[in-house]
């Protein structure tokens, strides 16, 4: 791949296209909880499984990443990934019932793991230099195309329709796909070497608890906030709006970090910073309820927008070439998804069972607490592959 300046634009271009697609399938869930409800008869505890089984699935993806890297390649995985996307969003737009959501939600995990899991080792590949800064621009675009899908989700089903809204992602799903292959279409296949077994790297399973309890943050925000302040008398597009504004303020930090991360070697101390604004963002929902909005969306906002990309960079730190990229990144993403998918569906056992979903935030708070202890182990002369 030319590394020319040019090239280099036109790769994040792409980079950012393609992650806006990862989070809009569940991001609109939360606003539209009660149109699901009503038109699809979901329960809590079902609607939890629209957000817990793509994460599920994500993470399975991602533990098959370096045989999907040797099997579909990184060109062919992506585009696959995109094409299971779109015809999850058709599927849904057509027949929106509990049962083909709770089914599409797998393929679209299926389609978001393929592309999560395969995207890193692109990167590494081509542009190592700039690894830290691509990655932050792919999870930027993640939390961008979800705060366009809670913003606009319930407004957007008000006025055409719940079957519109849950097909429209459709769209730029085939947009980038189209790009993707016209613009990639020369790039050489990876010769890929078979790597060596991270699963028994000590580093490696600290790195995907870390990631896992991290991005359960981000799922249970993702699934339950919206549900939480409409508890506290907010209509849906209120709620929708509320989400929108805090993965807004996840995109505003994840494009700051991506211009500053390269000025710290030692990447504890900003872990430190972002997880201390979630843990405060957690208290605040817990004091306040439904009042005082803006605190804790500005704080889990600041903070999940950083510790995503943080969490994959902190990875990457660790690798030294693409396929120990690709390899660390598929075990820390694999298990790590899986450990992060359960924080929804506590959520939603907690929401069926109980008037306040307060229990799930003390219990996230907690897991929080446990990764400023893990921080602190991420030395830099200790990023061994």
């Amino acid at each position: 791949m030319n590394r020319t300046l040019s090239a280099i634009g036109m790769f994040t271009l792409l980079v950012f296209i393609i992650a806006l697609n990862l989070r809009p399938i569940m991001a609109a869930m939360g606003p539209l909880f009660p149109l699901l409800q009503r038109d699809a008869q979901l329960s809590a505890t079902q609607m939890s499984l629209l957000t817990t089984l793509p994460v599920i699935m994500m993470g399975l993806s991602a533990l098959a990443g370096p045989l999907l890297l040797r099997t579909l390649g990184e060109i062919r995985g992506i585009a696959a990934g995109l094409v299971l996307l779109a015809l999850t969003c058709v599927v849904r737009g057509v027949m929106p019932s509990s049962s083909v959501l709770i089914g599409s939600a797998l393929v679209a995990g299926v389609g978001i793991g393929l592309i999560q899991a395969l995207m890193p080792a692109l990167i590494k590949r081509h542009f190592a230099a700039s690894a830290g800064t691509l990655m932050a621009i792919f999870t930027t675009g993640i939390m961008a195309g979800a705060a366009i899908a809670a913003a606009t989700a319930a407004p957007l089903a008000d006025a055409q329709g719940l079957g519109i809204t849950l097909a429209l992602p459709v769209v730029p799903a085939v947009i980038a796909v189209l790009l993707w292959l016209m613009t990639l279409h020369s790039v050489a296949p990876a010769n890929v070497q078979h790597s060596p077994a991270t699963a028994r790297n000590g580093r490696a399973w600290l790195l995907m608890v870390f990631f896992g309890i991290g991005t359960g943050a981000y799922t249970l925000v993702l699934a339950w906030l919206p549900p939480f302040y409409m508890q506290h008398g907010w209509l849906p597009q209120q709620s929708g709006y509320v989400l929108g504004a805090l993965t807004l303020t996840e995109v505003v930090a994840g494009f700051v970090l991506s211009a500053l991360i390269h000025r710290f070697r030692d990447r504890r101390r900003p872990l430190l910073v972002v997880l201390s604004a979630i843990l405060l963002g957690l208290i605040s929902l817990m004091w306040f309820g439904g009042a005082q909005v803006w605190l804790p969306t500005l704080l889990l906002g600041l903070g999940i927008g950083s510790l995503f990309p943080l969490s994959l960079i902190v990875t990457l730190d660790h690798a030294h070439s693409p396929e120990q990229a690709g390899a660390l990144l598929s075990f820390v993403q694999g298990g790590g998804y899986l450990l992060a998918a359960l924080m929804p569906l506590i959520a939603g056992i907690v929401r069926d069972r109980a008037a306040s979903l307060d229990s799930a935030w003390a219990i996230l708070s907690v897991g929080i607490v446990l990764l400023m202890v893990m921080a602190l182990r991420f030395k830099p002369h200790q990023q061994q592959g």
